[in-house]
């Protein structure tokens, strides 16, 4: 029953408040704000739940009324509202029950890379990131260049962009996965409509303490910046290609002026694929553990294609399809993919959860 569920939560909020009365806890500054903290996030389970409890209650009192000569027809009444909001409530409470993503409110690096199609996709990879430019610009996010790799005619053969504000990772980690785009090149004289393909890469930006690079693991090249960037780029050595021996990886970042801070990037870079890398790990060794895959979508095979002859943007983890496309890329619009994906997923993470 969701109300024995419900119960430690309540018993330990009232610990909570107990302890942050203790003066040895006062005295504690760093217990004092771990405990605070802990109660903070306990709020609005607590709230919700005291609701939860008090409908309860009321609908048996009023159970009780039913047959009462004068107070019958208004516990009826009460009753029938009582049981409309019930199953609203309890829906609201299974979301915040859900182990909660200790990522979300992260600050992300978005990674778009040109896949099969040449030039039409590395147009693609511009026309996406123009895009989600503008839906970061709708939330009130923040974001910058941080590596860039143009294409020969035009677009991005990779870029990389930090989207920096609250709840960036929660909105935009489902967006991961291959990308698929349907239309007529420009180079195309016979009209025919090709077929490329993109990737996208969600990695949450990571604090240093959460990944440790041990300094004789990387091997740190300088070099001439190549590529459009202004003469002062192109004159100095300030481009920097990072290697990580133990893993292979290469991070090469240019788009800045300064090599030191050309460097900086790209470790952070690293840091944060490092940390994709051991969570894709972690989460195939729960799938094998568990025989399935918790609320992480499908975060690598073909998730969304973009048909511009049918105006047309289709998810296929949610078989969702909106004839839309120009005005949800002109203006931005992904929260009328994003929302139902949000949905989908907290919808089955509920039932593997057994709430």
């Amino acid at each position: 029953m969701l109300a024995d569920k419900l119960r430690p939560f309540l018993d330990r909020y009232d610990e909570l408040d107990t302890l942050l009365s203790d003066p040895s806890v006062i005295n504690d500054i760093s217990r004092m704000t771990k405990l605070s903290k802990e109660q903070r996030n306990l709020e609005p389970i607590k709230d919700a739940a005291e609701r939860y409890l008090n409908i309860l209650n009321s609908i048996e009192e009023n159970k009780t009324l039913l047959e009462d000569p004068e107070l019958g027809e208004l516990a009826k009444d009460e009753l029938k509202a009582l049981e409309t909001e019930l199953p609203k409530l309890e829906e609201e409470i299974k979301l915040l029950l859900l182990p909660k993503d200790p990522n979300d409110e992260k600050n992300i690096f978005l990674e778009l890379r040109a896949g099969t199609g040449g030039d039409e996709a590395a147009l693609f990879v511009g026309d996406l990131a123009t895009a989600y430019i503008r839906y970061t610009e709708e939330r009130g996010y923040k974001y910058e260049i941080v590596s860039s790799s143009e294409g020969s005619a035009g677009g991005y053969k990779e870029l990389i962009l930090l989207i920096k504000g609250e709840g960036a990772y929660s909105r935009l980690k489902y967006e991961g996965g291959t990308h698929r785009v349907q239309r007529v090149p420009e180079t195309e004289s016979q009209g025919r409509v090709h077929t490329s393909a993109i990737t996208v890469a969600i990695m949450p930006e990571i604090e240093d303490s959460e990944i440790d690079i041990n300094p004789n693991d990387l091997k740190i090249d300088v070099m001439r910046s190549s590529g459009h960037g202004g003469q002062s780029v192109n004159t100095t050595d300030s481009a920097v290609r990072v290697t990580h021996i133990p893993t292979g990886l290469v991070i090469v970042n240019q788009d800045g002026k300064s090599q030191h801070k050309n460097k900086d990037a790209a470790i952070k870079v690293l840091k944060a694929r490092l940390y994709d890398m051991q969570e894709r790990e972690r989460r195939e060794k729960e799938s094998k553990e568990r025989k399935d895959q918790v609320g992480t979508g499908d975060r690598s095979g073909r998730i969304r294609t973009y048909n511009y002859p049918q105006n047309r943007i289709s998810d296929h983890r949610i078989n969702l399809t909106l004839y839309r496309l120009d005005a949800i890329m002109a203006a931005g619009l992904f929260d009328e993919i994003i929302d139902p994906l949000i949905a989908h997923y907290q919808a089955e993470a509920i039932a593997n959860a057994g709430l």
